[in-house]
């Protein structure tokens, strides 16, 4: 039996973005139904967005209107603790589904969802006043209200208990004011509008020295946040370069309940594992996409799925792929029961986020040149990857963090 050559005039297209929800070892298959619906929900959320994401990507636009739409769903608590405020609280599994899901279907969206509920709305249930929260934490939750987190600084990334950013106590520590100078960068939201959560050094006062953090309206007088351009990864998200220049805050701005960089990064501790749980998400993309067009493609008078390099390279990305779901699951395992350490979420994070980017390679190769193509997707999460293996600690951050557990001895200069 012969077969009609394809039209060689046509240029085919390849429908890549089909779920396949590869799990190969079922490490989700007995997930409770509570969180199934969490992880449902963000899989309807986000149903008919990849085109649109994608767009929105190539133009380097931040569409807020879709984060407005998954805080009114509900998604973008990240298992903080939000049952005072009349919305539901997901669990460590939920919030991890979540977030997969989420990066499946773009990077952006994703870190909208760190940056909002993982770091700002975090922050806040961590260490805000009870009027703090009265105030602020359903409208952070819901979206209503934007909120970034702002600790990074233009010379201080890997080193930012360095900070340098200052409050200068003004008065006393119940009517007085503080003063903000310095810079932040990386910010995601931080030139949004809402509130940035900035963590600075405080002069004056009974906790000079300390590292505390502030509460800031974006509006504040003194308060300079530009866009940060020519990114090539997440690029559908806004992040900035703030500017505080004798910026005025006033005592009622201070998290009471965060006295030192310890509080910090208690916050990124909580956040690690999203990072490993996206990478997830971004691997299970590229794997969905190889396979999907190793079923469609031909060459050389078959379809590449038929050819054994082909298989062996499909087989090898679903078995990294398999090895990061078991070790979220894991993890989010030792997270409900309280046994999960900080050196184990690093440890999920430098495994994960190393896997997504090996196997985005091959995926991108073994589509060709149409691996480039945005829309066959590969190639956009292949770079938002890039920006995933660095935030919330570098991999070089994490293996010191891993390693000083290991031996002992702590190899930070």
């Amino acid at each position: 039996m012969t077969h009609a050559a394809p039209d060689s005039s046509v240029d085919p297209t390849y429908d890549v973005s089909t779920p396949l929800d590869l799990d190969y070892y079922g490490v989700f298959a007995d997930v409770p139904d509570e969180d199934r619906r969490w992880w449902q929900g963000a899989r309807d959320y986000a149903e008919g967005l990849e085109a649109r994401m994608s767009r929105h990507w190539e133009r380097g636009e931040y569409p807020v209107d879709l984060v407005a739409d998954a805080g009114r769903r509900g998604l973008l608590t990240d298992g903080v603790e939000v049952d005072g405020v009349g919305l539901e609280t997901m669990s460590p599994l939920a919030a991890g589904l979540v977030n997969m899901e989420m990066s499946r279907i773009d990077g952006s969206l994703a870190t909208a969802l760190a940056v909002q509920g993982g770091l700002a709305l975090r922050t806040l249930a961590y260490f805000g006043s009870e009027e703090q929260k009265a105030q602020h934490l359903k409208k952070l939750a819901t979206a209503e209200t934007l909120g970034s987190f702002a600790l990074t600084e233009p010379t201080h990334g890997s080193d930012s208990v360095s900070l340098e950013t200052s409050a200068r106590l003004v008065g006393d520590e119940e009517s007085g004011h503080y003063v903000l100078n310095g810079a932040k960068k990386w910010i995601g939201n931080g030139a949004s509008g809402g509130l940035t959560f900035t963590w600075a050094r405080v002069s004056g006062g009974v906790h000079d020295g300390q590292v505390r953090c502030f509460m800031v309206d974006q509006q504040t007088r003194g308060y300079r946040a530009q866009v940060i351009e020519g990114k090539y990864s997440l690029r559908a998200i806004h992040q900035a370069l703030i500017q505080y220049e004798d910026a005025e805050v006033p005592a009622a701005a201070v998290l009471p309940g965060a006295t030192s960089f310890k509080d910090a990064s208690k916050v990124l501790f909580a956040t690690r594992l999203g990072v490993a749980w996206s990478a997830v998400g971004h691997a299970a993309a590229v794997v969905e996409s190889a396979l999907n067009y190793a079923t469609q493609r031909e060459q050389f008078g078959k379809k590449l799925g038929q050819f054994q390099q082909v298989q062996e390279r499909l087989t090898w990305m679903v078995s990294e792929l398999t090895s990061m779901q078991l070790h979220v699951r894991q993890a989010a395992e030792r997270d409900m029961a309280g046994l999960l350490t900080g050196p184990q979420a690093s440890m999920a994070k430098y495994h994960n986020t190393r896997k997504a980017r090996a196997i985005a390679q091959t995926a991108r190769d073994m589509l060709g040149g149409n691996g480039i193509l945005l829309q066959n997707k590969v190639a956009r999460h292949m770079a938002d990857i890039e920006a995933v293996h660095t935030y919330e600690g570098t991999e070089s951050v994490q293996s010191l963090i891993i390693g000083r557990d290991l031996t002992g001895f702590s190899a930070f200069a």
